[in-house]
């Protein structure tokens, strides 16, 4: 299976082009929407060695309330973040090509793909805030070791973080003394894509069966939601749509966010598995079809072959030997 990449390579790939020193500085003006919606504005709006960089998220306001500016302002604090924004957009930032002209190419490198991970800064402000409330819930609370299939035991009532990140689709995160549950509600508008979510998801579980034993737990529920959010759940069937709603269910461990960098790698991943998991379910579609056409193809070719040239009875006759030859009007 194809793993998609967090970065946005048209990002990556537009500042390693303005910090190579043969660069001309040049105006611009580009918009670049990402597989999730997500858009970026590069544009040059003072000066040609002055790049505007900014990005408009679906779900910004939900990640505003869980610390996304402090996230931001962290990892990009070497660049002119704007206190007001470009008009249209929910984050921008400046970055001033003649700071860069000295600086040497790894760390160019490494500044282009920070710039193309902003999406992914965003939405790492729910999941880091889920983490440092799980350290603390555990730090007061013992935790049971015999407790390995993933029931929730914790007695608190927590807060669950909500991101509604696409029409009719949300992100919840609960954290708990022992796990950090994150649940993904998803809608299906055809029924081959629920058949296949199904095989897909039963995988999930398997492999964590026989070989990964350290995979976070997976479990699917159509239309019912989960426990943890049942009271935020009141109606699973999608007024908008018509359609019923399946969620998948990460449980998280504390293996699973046990450093900075095992954290760094979690939300990565697990941020990109709604559109991964739409992403297979359409290829496998287009493989299907794509076999069902080469077998028809094939199948008319035997039948061709074996189809017999007709014969005019009246322009054609045998001989008792049974030689044909043509009649001659």
């Amino acid at each position: 299976m194809l793993q998609l990449d967090a970065k946005n390579l048209l990002v990556e790939d537009a500042f390693l082009e303005a910090f190579d020193t043969d660069y001309v500085p040049a105006t611009l003006d580009r918009i670049i929407t990402d597989f999730d919606f997500t858009t970026y504005h590069i544009s040059t709006p003072e000066s040609k060695e002055k790049l505007l960089f900014s990005i408009n998220i679906k779900c910004w306001n939900d990640l505003v309330k869980y610390g996304v500016f402090q996230i931001l302002k962290d990892k990009y604090d070497e660049l002119i973040i704007l206190t007001e924004p470009e008009a249209g957009w929910n984050f921008s930032l400046y970055v001033d090509l003649t700071q860069f002209k000295l600086a040497n190419n790894e760390n160019k490198k490494e500044l282009a793909s920070r710039l193309s991970l902003l999406k992914s800064h965003c939405f790492s402000a729910p999941f880091y805030k889920a983490f440092n409330r799980h350290d603390i819930l555990a730090a007061e609370g013992p935790v049971d070791p015999n407790n390995i299939y993933g029931e929730d035991i914790s007695t608190v009532t927590e807060e669950v973080f909500v991101l509604n990140y696409r029409d009719s689709e949300v992100i919840y995160i609960k954290p708990s003394n022992d796990r950090v549950t994150v649940i993904f509600s998803t809608v299906f508008r055809d029924e081959t894509d629920k058949v296949f979510s199904k095989v897909f998801l039963q995988e999930f579980s398997d492999a964590r069966k026989r070989s990964i034993q350290t995979a976070p737990q997976v479990i699917n529920s159509h239309r019912e939601p989960p426990l943890e959010i049942r009271n935020l759940t009141s109606n699973p069937f999608n007024e908008t749509t018509g359609e019923e709603k399946t969620y998948i269910t990460f449980v998280l461990f504390p293996r699973h966010f046990s450093s900075v960098d095992v954290r760094w790698n979690t939300i990565q991943h697990i941020q990109l598995f709604r559109s991964y998991f739409h992403y297979h379910i359409k290829i496998v579609k287009c493989f299907l079809h794509q076999r069902m056409r080469y077998r028809v193809s094939e199948f008319m070719k035997v039948l061709n072959r074996a189809r017999q040239d007709s014969i005019d009875e009246e322009k054609e006759r045998k001989t008792v030997s049974g030689r044909r030859f043509e009649l001659r009007s």
